[in-house]
């Protein structure tokens, strides 16, 4: 009598790997994205906070005393991206979800509780006690 063996053993070459999310996003509310221009001269990681400048369109990070519209938060960065002086380049962008305050970049002009109130028409920031970074 043969011994067989099922497809779930020793498969040569196979490798495994673990999926560890990030943690930005905090909730089951429906992700919807877009795609954006980011304006030049921009270093900015996934999480980033974005406001959007009147006059050109292009997204940059949003800050509280700025005076050129991108000091209303409309939107969240999926991906890094980084643009070269006087270069734009095209990113993905959350419009709606709920997000993790612990892991948001944003700049030192807002706190979570102002920034929460100024980004609460579609975008909702949590705190999250299991999402403290270490």
């Amino acid at each position: 009598m043969s011994e067989t063996t099922s497809g779930y053993g020793f498969v040569p070459g196979a490798r495994s790997t673990l999926f560890v999310p990030d943690q930005l996003i905090a909730g089951n509310l429906k992700l919807v994205t877009d795609t954006v221009t980011i304006g030049s001269s921009q270093t900015l990681i996934r999480g980033t906070v974005l406001g959007r400048v009147t006059a050109s369109g292009n997204y940059i990070l949003s800050v509280a005393t700025a005076t050129d519209g991108s000091q209303i938060p409309t939107a969240i960065l999926v991906d890094n991206v980084t643009t070269a002086a006087g270069a734009t380049q095209t990113a993905g962008v959350y419009v709606q979800g709920e997000f993790n305050a612990n892991y948001l970049t944003f700049d030192a002009s807002w706190t979570v509780d102002t920034l929460k109130a100024a980004i609460r028409s579609t975008l909702f920031i949590k705190t999250a006690l299991s999402g403290v970074p270490v």
